[in-house]
């Protein structure tokens, strides 16, 4: 067995992460329900010694097996997924927003009288107070589970890899996984299962498993506190279950893929870490995403363990993007690491928010920086805790302004603003109005200048709906790109 030894350059890992759009991966496993409700603490209750939290606003995403669908999604993968959900509202509510995402199959059935997985976690000033469980953990019945594996096996058929994704909720029973692991040996596809409990001769058979370090001691009973223990522990595993391959999370200290031949140590990525939640399912998904894109196995597990390292360094149960893997692979330095992509934007506003900070946004073409344009910026960073600023693309100020403009092309543009100490992050959007920017990020504060009204701001009755506010800031007389330009070209 040999110790890692990377030959991939960073190009390389890149051109890995630009094929995840070819990648076409079934989940199969435990659907939940993820709910945040944030708020405010400011007193105790009189009832009891306990703190009173003013609801400011409730946020719902799919979780378990689900997460790691969403996590494939945000990779630009393809997703089937097959899981139970139960005749309620949470049921109703998952299988929405399961459906509602681009790029996925759905096949959640439901079980009548079954109690559908429900996480309810209640947070205050960025601190959770308490979670709140309501579930339900039955085998499913014969019939249920025949139907099931029939739909998985065709949706099997259909993709390249199969994730089975076990929270021991019921869904992947032990005749499940068996008629499951038996049906992609015989379509000669690849699964991977991401394990749960102290038996796992249900996943016999399996070409990888994804444990963390915490399962594979409950699973063998060795102590996993080293490198070596690890090794020995993924050894007795991979022998008594026939396996093909075991990746072994170890949180702090990265990763450790085990095969028959040889063992290979990826190190801990996290810069620093925040939450943990979720962690797994995106290994999991990034694991099968590369695969599915046809990514060596070692490297693919380092795409993983390069992913997992970006959601715990961001608040809540996030998910990573390939620009967030590009950036970790080939990172930015200076001020270009304030310049981020729509999605990151709305996910770093999230976790402002989740801090307790009020995130303010405005926007413009900002085509030649001026002393006006640095006034109203600082103005604008004054109103709010956070500030994030959305610039005109090069074709919309085009659109805006005429064939003439830009003077600077929209990276330069980008660059000078992420460069001003009142900015904390720039992204760019194509569109002629920040409409759809402001949708996904949710601002707080909606601020422009002075020469528009509270009635004629875009965006403004849609931050309003949300509680946000909307707010003028004065501007510096005498300032004025078009101005400007006129002077040189003079």
């Amino acid at each position: 067995m040999t110790a890692d030894v990377f030959s991939e350059t960073s190009a390389d890992l890149g051109q890995y992460v630009k094929r995840f759009n070819r990648a076409s991966v079934l989940v199969v496993g435990d659907a939940m329900l993820d709910r945040y409700v944030y708020g405010i603490v400011s007193r105790v209750s009189p009832e009891a010694p306990v703190p009173i939290l003013t609801v400011t606003r409730e946020v719902a995403m799919p979780g378990g097996a689900g997460n790691v669908v969403r996590n494939l999604i945000a990779l630009d993968a393809a997703a089937a997924f097959v899981s139970v959900v139960g005749d309620d509202q949470a049921g109703s509510d998952l299988t929405g927003l399961v459906g509602g995402q681009e790029r996925v199959e759905p096949w959640l059935l439901v079980h009548g009288g079954r109690t559908t997985t429900l996480k309810t976690r209640y947070i205050a000033q960025g601190q959770h107070l308490i979670r709140a469980d309501r579930e339900e953990t039955i085998d499913l019945p014969p019939k249920l589970a025949e139907r099931l594996i029939r739909i998985a096996l065709d949706a099997m058929a259909a993709t390249t890899i199969t994730v089975l994704s076990d929270y021991r909720k019921g869904v992947l029973g032990e005749a499940v996984c068996r008629e499951l692991i038996a049906g992609a040996k015989k379509l000669g596809r690849t699964i991977i299962v991401d394990p749960k409990g102290r038996d796992w001769e249900r996943y016999r058979g399996a070409d990888i498993v994804t444990p963390n370090r915490k399962e594979l001691h409950e699973a063998t009973g060795l102590a996993v506190d080293s490198e070596g223990g690890v090794v020995a522990a993924a050894q007795v595993v991979l022998q008594r279950y026939e396996f093909g391959a075991i990746l072994v999370t170890r949180a702090e200290d990265g990763m450790s893929l085990v095969t028959r031949t040889e063992v290979r140590h990826y190190p801990a990525e996290a810069k620093e870490v925040f939450d943990v939640s979720g962690a797994g399912d995106t290994v999991v998904a990034t694991l099968a995403a590369a695969l599915a894109s046809e990514v060596p196995l070692a490297e693919a597990a380092r795409l993983a363990n390069i992913a997992g390292g970006i959601v715990v360094g961001k608040v809540g149960t996030a998910v990573a993007r390939p620009a967030d893997i590009l950036a970790a692979i080939a990172p930015a330095t200076g001020a270009l690491q304030k310049v981020v992509t729509p999605a990151a934007a709305a996910e770093a506003a999230e976790r402002w928010r989740m801090r307790g900070y009020k995130v303010g946004f405005t926007n413009g073409c900002f085509d030649l920086l001026h002393p006006g344009h640095v006034h109203l910026l600082e103005q604008c960073r004054a109103m709010c805790d956070r500030l994030i600023v959305g610039i005109n693309a090069d074709a919309s100020v085009q659109r805006l302004k005429g064939p003439t403009r830009p003077a600077q092309g929209e990276a330069a543009r980008a660059a000078v603003l992420a460069s001003l100490a009142s900015v904390d992050m720039v992204c760019l959007f194509e569109e002629d109005t920040p409409i759809e920017l402001i949708k996904q990020i949710k601002p707080d504060y909606l601020i422009k200048g002075a020469d528009y009204t509270r009635e004629t701001v875009v965006g403004g009755e849609l931050v309003e709906s949300w509680g946000g506010s909307v707010a003028l800031a004065q501007l510096l007389p005498g300032h004025s790109t078009t101005a400007t330009l006129a002077r040189l070209r003079g």
